[in-house]
């Protein structure tokens, strides 16, 4: 499902990816699946189907970081928590 004119796009900026993994798991040495980059912040983080699922963790920590975008070769998506659908 996508979410037509979602309001929390207004929180999209320009980022750069802060790290070149999940940076939770980096510091922990522990594994992820896919990586997900925060568009308000450049925060790095694993996907739903990770053991952790930081990406997620750190949406629901700060206010504000709803949309993510995959970091995955080949993949242009970008995926809103609060509505959990496509943004």
């Amino acid at each position: 499902m996508t979410v037509p004119n979602d309001p929390h796009l207004a929180t999209v900026r320009p980022v750069t990816p802060r790290a070149p993994g999940c940076e939770e798991c980096l510091a922990t040495n522990s594994p992820w699946g896919h990586l997900r980059l925060c568009l308000t912040f450049g925060h790095v983080g694993c996907c739903d189907s990770s053991p952790n699922r930081h990406a997620r963790r750190h949406a629901a920590a700060d206010d504000g970081h709803p949309i993510a975008a995959s970091l995955q070769p080949g993949e242009d998506s970008r995926w809103c928590f609060a509505h959990e659908a496509f943004a």
